[in-house]
């Protein structure tokens, strides 16, 4: 969705500053804090005059934009996007979490990361070869989720001690049952088709604490796609997130026994409360060898995901240390044993 805000004062297009976190102008130099828009600022809905559909040729990605743009390039392959049918229906999230990093100091990130890969080509490491940072909001539901689970195990508690000469082993048989409530806040799933969701789990996690309400204007500047699954769809994902920190919490309230042999477990969760946000995320092009690769960065935190390409040298002077070192450290031995090879 690309939001055009023009200046009051000289007309030129304003854009989300995500140092100030005001809309500013590159001419003049006007800002505007957002939170004191006027109501018509905040969307509710895109109607069909408002959006249309634009779908890259290359991979796919459904991207929104305003009504009048007839061309845009895609975020996550950097190919063209061609325009499809208008939109309608309710697109507009309730919250979002705006960029506190800017273009200028998300490239600088990167670089710097590109230069931490132990086994990737020398090549890799310049990070000469951005093609492209695209800023994007990237949509999540976030869900508020409720567990009741109830457990029954059979459960032992081993005793040792000294009577005379013998040494007594004493075992303690029970039968043990938990009944346990547990509250989730703000669980994120991303909601994007064509985002996978190892990569965006890795970018997590996020300060929700910095969600604000939604306005058209956090836009302003940046891309944004539309969500392809609904959180009825979803849910069943934000169940299995938890699911690791359910289990973690039920062996926690076993402590003190010798061992635990669980029974029955039934754990039922229910979505108490579910709403659509944009999370902030730079894609980064990047071209090597020939080959594009694409990484994305934590527009809040600057925490970057991606598979960089490996060097088979470096890999294979890996290896060759860690068997000269392991030849070395075995001849050692040998020689304080008085042996040889």
């Amino acid at each position: 969705m690309i939001i055009s805000y023009k200046c009051p004062n000289c007309g030129s297009d304003m854009a989300f500053d995500s140092e100030t976190g005001s809309l500013s102008c590159s001419s003049c130099g006007r800002q505007d804090n957002i939170e004191s828009l006027p109501k018509e600022n905040i969307a509710a809905r895109f109607s069909d005059d408002e959006a249309k559909e634009y779908q890259c040729e290359n991979c796919g990605a459904i991207l929104i934009t305003e009504a009048e743009t007839t061309a845009t390039t895609c975020s996550f392959c950097g190919g063209a996007a061609i325009l499809a049918d208008r939109l309608s229906g309710h697109l507009a999230p309730a919250k979002v979490i705006p960029f506190t990093i800017s273009k200028q100091e998300a490239e600088q990130a990167f670089r710097k990361w590109c230069k931490k890969g132990l086994l990737t080509p020398r090549g890799f490491m310049s990070a000469d070869r951005i093609k492209s940072i695209t800023g994007m909001y990237i949509p999540f539901w976030m869900f508020d989720l409720n567990s009741e689970v109830q457990v029954r195990a059979n459960c032992t508690r081993v005793h040792q001690y000294e009577e005379g000469d013998y040494i007594c082993t004493e075992t303690e048989h029970f039968e043990a049952f938990r009944d346990i409530n547990l509250d989730y806040l703000k669980i994120p799933v991303d909601a994007s088709e064509k985002m996978k969701d190892e990569l965006m789990d890795k970018l997590e996690p996020y300060s929700y604490e910095e969600l604000k309400d939604f306005q058209t204007a956090y836009l302003a500047g940046y891309i944004a796609e539309k969500y392809n699954y609904t959180d009825e769809e979803l849910f069943p994902r934000a169940k299995e997130k938890i699911s690791s920190y359910i289990d973690s919490y039920i062996h926690s309230t076993f402590s003190g026994y010798t061992s635990v042999n669980v029974r029955d477990k039934h754990i039922h969760t229910k979505n108490v409360n579910s709403f659509y946000v944009l999370l902030p995320v730079w894609m980064v092009s990047y071209d090597y060898e020939r080959a594009e690769h694409i990484f994305a960065m934590n527009g809040q935190t600057g925490k970057v995901v991606g598979k960089p390409p490996i060097s088979r040298g470096k890999v294979a002077a890996w290896f060759s240390g860690i068997a000269g070192g392991t030849f070395l450290a075995l001849k050692l031995v040998s020689l304080m044993m008085g042996g040889g090879f």
